[in-house]
C-alpha cells in the first residue's frame, strides 16, 4: 500500500512550490551543432513504491539508468555538469529522460529542480512525475473542483482516446485497479479536472463526468508525465501502464525491450500421477504418506481428454508443451491390458503440441536415495562419500525417450530436457550440489538447455555446457483430478491446525499465510483457488517474464482442473491488450537464449562496457564483442546494413525492437530513425 501520509505532507510543501525562471546551458548558442542524447535514464529516489515501480521496468527490460538517492550523505549534486557536457565539440545530453518522485522533490526554490528544468527545456527531455497530487503545478484542477481523492480499489479507469493515439495505444483500454481484499486498502489517489496544457491518457468516472489519473502537461518548453495515483511494481494497473511510460519517457526510442510471455508445460505425459488422499491428508505412494500402503490410487488422462486438449487449443489459439515419460506410457500399457488409448490419441495429435523430453520412466536421477526416513537422505558407501546415479543409467534415461518419441514421429528439440523432479540438479536441503554424473550425461545427448524450479533457482546457471531455465510451478497440485480434491489439499496446506490444517502456515508465517476460515470443498476450487492463481500467472505475463510454468497431466484429466486458471489468463489478457501486443508462447529453448541474452546484457550494463546515443535521426549502439543489445524503436526505423539498409525489429505493441548486434564488418549497431 502506497505511504499515504508521506504523500500528504508533500502535497502541502509542493502546493507553495513554483517553477523558476531559469538562464538556458551554452548548448542553446550551438544551435547549429545537434546534440548527442544518451540512451540512459536519470532516476531521482525518495524511496517511495511508485519510483522503485517505474525503476524495476527499467532494470528488467534492460533500460540503463543512474539512480540519485534523495536523504542519502553524498549523493550526487544535480546541477549542469551532473546533466550534460560537451563529447568531440558536440554539446551532450547525459539523460534522455528524467524520473522524479513528483514534480519538484527537492524544495521550493531548489537549485537542482532549477538545473534539471533549464536542461529539459534545452534539449527537450522529458520527464515523469511518479505520484503527485492534483494541483494547478501540474495543469490539473484541485479535487474539490470536479475531482476526486481517496482509495481506489477497484475503480474502472479507461485509456483515453489521446492515450490509444498516443504511448497507450498497445492497450485495449480498460484498466481496472485492483481489489483482491475488502479487509486491505491497496490504492489511493487523486482525479483531478485537466487544465490548459493537460492532455489526459487515463481517467476515470467522477460525479457530473470523468477525472485524470495520468496524462501529460506541456508548459514553458517541458512535458511532463503527471500520475496521480500510487502504486507498487506488481500491481496490475502499474503493469498494464508501465511500457507506455518508458516509452513516453524515451520518445519511442530506447535500450531494452519488452514482451508478454507465457508458457505452460505438462509434465508427465503418458505416466500416471498419485492421488491424494482426503483421509490421510497424504498421498498414498509417496514415502511421506504413512499408511498409505495398499490404499493407492493415480490418475491419468484418457483418450477423451487428449482429444479436448487438441480442441482446447484451437479455441484459445495457445500451444502446450507436452513433457512426455514413454518409459512410464509403457509401463502403464503393459499392466492395462496392453493397449493405451491415450498414446494413441497423442501419437495422432503429435502435430498439434510441442513435445519436450522428460526422461523415459521418470527416475530420480540424483543421489541414490534412503527413503526410510522422513525428510529422505542421500546414501553414502563405506567411504563415506554419496551414491550417485550413474552417467550411463542417466544417459539411458535421456536416449530411450527420445528414441521412442522419433519411432512414433514425434518431432522433440534434443537440446531441451526437464528431468523428472528436476532431479539431479541439487535439492536443498538433502541433495547440496548437482549430480557430478549429470553434466556428461546431457553433453553425451546434446542437452542445452535443462529446465529448473523458479522456486528453487530463480537464476539461470550452468550445468557443465547446458545453462538451466527456472520454470513457475503452478499452484494447481499434481496429485489431485478433481476440484474437490484440489480444495482438500489446499485446506491441508493453508489452513490452521485450529480449522483442520496441518499449521504449515501457522509455523511459517514469513512464507505462507494462513487462510481466514476453509475455503468450501465444493466451490472453494472454482471461487477462491482459480482467481488467485489466475493472478499469479498474469502478473508474470505483465512483467516481461519468460520463464514458463509448469503443471501435470493429472490436471488435464477427471476435472480437467487447469483449463479454467488458462482461461482466465488468457481471456484477461487478451481483453486488455490491443491485438498488437499478442502473448508470446515460445519453447524453452528460445526462453533459454532470452534469460541468457540478458544476463549478458545486465553485465555489460553494470560494467560500464555499453554506449549508446541518439544524434538527430541517428542511434548509436556500442556494446562487448558477442553482447547482443535490445534497442526499442519506432515503426520505420531502419538497420544500416554493410551495403544499404533493413527494416529494424520485429513489430510488438506499437514499436518496432529487437536483440541486435553489428553486421559483418561494423563495430556499432546504426539506426535510422524515421524522419
Amino acid at each position: 500500500m502506497v505511504n499515504k501520509n508521506r504523500m500528504n505532507r508533500a502535497a502541502a510543501a509542493m502546493a507553495a512550490a513554483a517553477l523558476m525562471s531559469v538562464a538556458m546551458p551554452a548548448a542553446t548558442a550551438q544551435a547549429a551543432v545537434t546534440p548527442r542524447i544518451d540512451l540512459k535514464v536519470l532516476v531521482v529516489d525518495d524511496g517511495g513504491s511508485s519510483v522503485e515501480a517505474i525503476t524495476a521496468e527499467l532494470q528488467d527490460t534492460g533500460v540503463p539508468y543512474t539512480r540519485v538517492v534523495l536523504g542519502v550523505s553524498g549523493h550526487p549534486v544535480i546541477n549542469a555538469a551532473f546533466l550534460s557536457d560537451t563529447v568531440d565539440g558536440r554539446p551532450r545530453a547525459k539523460y534522455q529522460g528524467v524520473v522524479l518522485p513528483n514534480e519538484n522533490p527537492f524544495g521550493e526554490g531548489s537549485a537542482e529542480m532549477a538545473a534539471l528544468t533549464a536542461y529539459e527545456t534545452a534539449y527537450n527531455i522529458r520527464q515523469v512525475d511518479a505520484y503527485t497530487w492534483a494541483h494547478p503545478g501540474v495543469g490539473l484542477e484541485y479535487t474539490d473542483n470536479g475531482g476526486y481523492s481517496g482509495q481506489l480499489d477497484g475503480t474502472q479507469a479507461a485509456v483515453t482516446a489521446a492515450g490509444k493515439a498516443g504511448p497507450f495505444d498497445y492497450l485495449a483500454g480498460q484498466v481496472t485497479f485492483e481489489d483482491n481484499s475488502t479487509l486491505i486498502p491497496e490504492s489511493y489517489g487523486f482525479m483531478g479536472k485537466p487544465r490548459a496544457g493537460y492532455t489526459s491518457y487515463l481517467d476515470a468516472p467522477v460525479t457530473g463526468g470523468r477525472a485524470s489519473l495520468l496524462g501529460e502537461y506541456a508548459h514553458d518548453g517541458r512535458s511532463e508525465l503527471v500520475v496521480t495515483f500510487g502504486y507498487n511494481r506488481y500491481q496490475q494497473q502499474f503493469r498494464l501502464l508501465a511500457r507506455g511510460i518508458v516509452d513516453w519517457l524515451t520518445q519511442g526510442v530506447h535500450l531494452g525491450q519488452s514482451r508478454s510471455y507465457f508458457a505452460v508445460h505438462v509434465d508427465d505425459v503418458f505416466a500416471p500421477d498419485a492421488r491424494w488422499s482426503k483421509d490421510l491428508n497424504c498421498t498414498p505412494g509417496d514415502y511421506a504418506c504413512a499408511g498409505g500402503e495398499g490404499k493407492e490410487s493415480t490418475i491419468r488422462m484418457t483418450a477423451a481428454d487428449a482429444q479436448y486438449a487438441a480442441q482446447w487449443q484451437t479455441s484459445k489459439n495457445f500451444k502446450l508443451d507436452l513433457l512426455f515419460n514413454a518409459g512410464a506410457g509403457e509401463e502403464w500399457k503393459t499392466e492395462n491390458g496392453g493397449t493405451d488409448a491415450l498414446t494413441a490419441q497423442l501419437v495422432a495429435d503429435r502435430a498439434k503440441y510441442r513435445w519436450m523430453n522428460h526422461t523415459y520412466t521418470h527416475l530420480f536421477l540424483g543421489c541414490v536415495q534412503d527413503t526410510t526416513t522422513v525428510p529422505w537422505t542421500c546414501t553414502k558407501n563405506d567411504q563415506g562419500a554419496i551414491n550417485w546415479m550413474s552417467r550411463a543409467d542417466i544417459s539411458a534415461q535421456i536416449r530411450d525417450n527420445n528414441n521412442w518419441a522419433a519411432a512414433k514421429g514425434i518431432t522433440t528439440d534434443r537440446t531441451e530436457l526437464v528431468t523428472g523432479e528436476h532431479s539431479g540438479l541439487k535439492t536443498l536441503p538433502q541433495q547440496a550440489e548437482d549430480n557430478p554424473n549429470l553434466a556428461g550425461a546431457l553433453a553425451d545427448n546434446g542437452v542445452k538447455w535443462a529446465g529448473s524450479d523458479n522456486s528453487r533457482e530463480p537464476a539461470q546457471r550452468a550445468v557443465g555446457a547446458a545453462l538451466t531455465v527456472p520454470r513457475y510451478p503452478m499452484n494447481v497440485y499434481y496429485n489431485t483430478g478433481t476440484n474437490a480434491e484440489m480444495a482438500d489439499e489446499y485446506n491441508w496446506i493453508y489452513t490452521s491446525r485450529a480449522d483442520g490444517g496441518s499449521g504449515v502456515c501457522e509455523d511459517n508465517p514469513a512464507t505462507s499465510t494462513c487462510l481466514p476460515a476453509p475455503i468450501n470443498t465444493t466451490t472453494g476450487y472454482l471461487d477462491y483457488i482459480v482467481p488467485a492463481e489466475a493472478r499469479t500467472a498474469l502478473r508474470h505475463v505483465l512483467a516481461n517474464d519468460p520463464r514458463p510454468h509448469y503443471v501435470h497431466q493429472s490436471n488435464l484429466a477427471e476435472d480437467r482442473t487447469l483449463y479454467p486458471v488458462l482461461n482466465q489468463v488468457l481471456d484477461t489478457y487478451r481483453a486488455l491488450y490491443a491485438p498488437s501486443a499478442p502473448i508470446v508462447n515460445q519453447s524453452m529453448k528460445d526462453t533459454g537464449i532470452e534469460l541468457g541474452r540478458r544476463a549478458a546484457w545486465d553485465k555489460a550494463l553494470a560494467d560500464g562496457k555499453v554506449t549508446a546515443y541518439r544524434i538527430g535521426t541517428a542511434v548509436t549502439v556500442k556494446a562487448p564483442s558477442g553482447v547482443v543489445a535490445p534497442v526499442t524503436a519506432p515503426v520505420g526505423t531502419k538497420k544500416q546494413l554493410l551495403l544499404g539498409t533493413a527494416d529494424f525489429g520485429t513489430a510488438y505493441a506499437g514499436n518496432r525492437s529487437a536483440w541486435t548486434a553489428p553486421e559483418v564488418l561494423q563495430s556499432a549497431v546504426t539506426l535510422k530513425l524515421p524522419s
